[in-house]
């Protein structure tokens, strides 16, 4: 199981639909307080649709609170950042790996990613573009997370609704 880690989160759609996609994989969500919304917020729940009641969440008063909580983390996590060195497509990521994101406003706070140099990640982007919207990002680097490990655990064929395939 991968783990997402969201720090700060402001935007409740991008957050619903971060929801949506860990659910889909049979991830676990980590929010970090403070967040820009409180979990009842109805755009939360229309980005997550009926899903968000059994999504894998779980909620932390502040950063520290998370790693007193889950003391595995710092070593098996991965910073994606706007900043990083590396792209999310050319690191190693292992079952149980933990993949942060920053608000959609700062990012990652530098105190953080300052002692993780080989840990930050980032998605390549044309020069001069700030950054991609937050629920993408997590989306795109997920995959990559989840493909490396041959979708472990996820359905990886689909069937026609009406009509059958001609193998």
């Amino acid at each position: 199981m991968f783990n997402i880690v969201l720090l700060e989160p402001e935007i409740p759609s991008n957050t619903g639909n971060i929801g949506r996609t860990c659910l889909a994989t049979g991830t676990r969500l980590h929010l970090i307080e403070p967040m820009g919304f409180k979990i009842n917020d109805k755009e939360l729940k229309r980005a997550g649709l009926d899903y968000w009641k059994d999504l894998d969440c779980k909620i932390y008063d502040c950063y520290e609170d998370f790693l007193e909580q889950n003391p595995d983390a710092l070593n098996n996590m991965f910073f994606a950042t706007t900043k990083g060195k590396n792209r999310y497509s050319d690191v190693d990521f292992k079952d149980n790996s933990y993949i942060m994101f920053g608000k959609e406003s700062a990012g990652i706070p530098e105190e953080i990613l300052i002692e993780k140099k080989d840990k930050c990640i980032r998605i390549p982007m044309g020069e001069g573009i700030r950054s991609l919207n937050l629920a993408n990002s997590v989306a795109v680097v997920l995959y990559e997370a989840l493909r490396q490990n041959d979708f472990l655990g996820l359905q990886t064929e689909g069937e026609l609704h009406r009509l059958k395939w001609n193998d």
